[in-house]
């Protein structure tokens, strides 16, 4: 799939000049303008949004963000230490791909989807810290 890296660069402008964040907490799920990126880095998909999970609020304009999918993948051993599963809608099991973790601009936050359970993001805690050396 050719991407459109111009209608990207035009939405970034568009978002460059909100001039008041959204007000945000860390656990809650966002969608959020990641755009059109590279290779295998996580993009938005329709309307360059993807949802992410609030990881760690610096302050009321930037925080680290966990891009999430519902697409299964298939894990082995090797590779299950880069994705968390966890639900926070009824029947729906969403995966953090801890590898893609980024900081990002509270002006590129769309709409809150959701929280995240309190347990599973204690759970996400420590599966992001496993896997800094």
């Amino acid at each position: 799939m050719k991407k459109d890296y111009k209608e990207w660069h035009s939405k970034k402008s568009e978002i460059s000049e909100i001039k008041k964040s959204p007000f945000f907490h860390e656990r809650e799920i966002w969608f959020c303008y990641l755009g059109s990126n590279i290779g295998f880095e996580q993009d938005g998909g329709e309307e360059f949004l993807r949802p992410v999970v609030v990881f760690r609020k610096f302050n009321n304009e930037i925080f680290w963000a966990i891009p999430l999918t519902k697409s299964k993948k298939k894990l082995n051993k090797k590779t299950e230490c880069y994705y968390y599963s966890f639900s926070f809608i009824p029947e729906v099991t969403s995966l953090a791909i801890l590898s893609q973790i980024r900081l990002v601009d509270a002006k590129r936050l769309s709409r809150h989807i959701g929280t995240m359970p309190e347990e599973s993001f204690d759970e996400l805690k420590k599966k992001l810290k496993a896997l800094i050396p």
